[in-house]
């Protein structure tokens, strides 16, 4: 975190109805709050709590998410404790027991490579419900285009037996390996043994209605909904064209990701750019 994005997150702070919606979110993390209600617990107008909430979500500190007609905001501890992190790195002239807390908020937060100006070495988890077919279509294509500085992953919180078999032979047909292909469990990635997850992209086609898994709090979320090949209509011709859509919108986003500049952007500016990725209606095209 540098200066600039510390500033932000305290002038966002410094007035009581943004503090206040803050204490609340982080108390019902990690669950997300409407706006309405937030609004009523802060006491403040629906329209001017919108414009404090864009605040918030534009400093880092709130994430938000569409359901159906509605926007609902969601907490970021990790953004809280990085800049708890800035304030303690410096502190009690390199006397960590006299900082207590704070230098453990310190360690905690420098535990992710995220957001502190690191080369791109990245372990990536995509997750859907069913991890058989938008998850498996990403895990592939960044398998291939990820080079050694993504490990790509899927899971799904109701995992299917096993992938659609018409996404893995029309990935194979489009040159992509799908050796290794398999739905799982996400409760695989959130173990003590399990890989260190640094984002977590869910897929689902929100729009639509479809909810998507939540993962943990340490990793750099994103949602990048995207259609879903089992209510694809038509002919095994007319499917497959849809499928090889979907391919390129997924590889088209992949290559945006895997070329962000990651370690010159701090976690704020990081999570911007990857909900742009998922936003950008013209990606589909």
């Amino acid at each position: 975190m540098n200066d600039k994005s510390a500033m932000e997150m305290f002038a966002s702070l410094a007035q009581p109805t943004r503090l206040t919606a803050v204490r609340r979110l982080l108390a019902a993390y990690p669950a997300s709050l409407p706006a309405g209600e937030l609004a009523r617990a802060c006491e403040a107008p629906h329209n001017t709590m919108s414009s404090h909430l864009g605040i918030l979500t534009r400093a880092g500190l709130v994430q938000v998410e569409r359901a159906g007609r509605s926007m609902n905001y969601r907490a970021d501890p990790q953004a809280v404790r990085q800049v708890m992190a800035f304030l303690a790195k410096d502190c009690c002239n390199g006397r960590p027991d006299l900082c207590g807390g704070f230098a453990r908020a310190a360690a905690d937060a420098d535990a992710s490579p995220i957001g502190r100006g690191v080369a791109p070495a990245f372990n990536v988890l995509f997750l859907c419900t069913r991890n058989s077919a938008r998850s498996i279509v990403a895990e592939a294509v960044l398998r291939k285009i990820g080079g050694d500085h993504f490990t790509a992953y899927s899971a799904g919180s109701q995992p299917a037996r096993h992938p659609m078999p018409e996404v893995l032979g029309r990935l194979a047909q489009l040159g992509y390996d799908v050796e290794r292909l398999r739905s799982k469990s996400w409760n695989e990635f959130s173990g003590p043994s399990a890989p260190r997850i640094d984002f977590a992209i869910a897929l689902c086609d929100t729009p639509r209605g479809q909810v998507c898994p939540e993962f943990g709090e340490k990793q750099m979320t994103a949602a990048w909904p995207l259609p879903d090949p089992a209510a694809f209509k038509g002919s095994f011709a007319e499917r497959a064209v849809l499928l090889n859509e979907l391919v390129g919108m997924v590889r088209r986003r992949l290559e945006i990701f895997t070329s962000l500049p990651f370690a010159s952007l701090d976690r704020m500016a990081l999570k911007k750019r990857l909900d742009q990725i998922g936003d950008d209606a013209g990606i589909r095209h």
